[in-house]
């Protein structure tokens, strides 16, 4: 059984990968130029207990949803 100590360890460690997780997808999406705004960590996926953070990718325009598109389909063409 674990305490309450290792309880927190843990999920600091959760929320750090998590952070880490957002701060990568966010600077390689501004390397091909794409931007979202509201890129961050669910607050609400950590809360309680044994959180477990879920990534959001919040909403962007229709420019930017395009512009994120083609980047993947390059890079599925790419890789073919």
């Amino acid at each position: 059984m674990t305490t309450a100590t290792e309880r927190r360890q843990e999920a600091a460690g959760r929320v750090r990968a998590a952070e880490d997780a957002v701060a990568r997808l966010r600077a390689g999406l501004a390397g091909v130029g794409v931007k979202l705004p509201s890129l961050r960590i669910d607050p609400l996926s950590f809360a309680g207990s044994r959180p477990v953070p879920l990534v959001d990718l919040g909403r962007c325009s229709v420019e930017t949803a395009l512009r994120l598109s083609a980047e993947l389909e390059a890079a599925a063409a790419h890789d073919r």
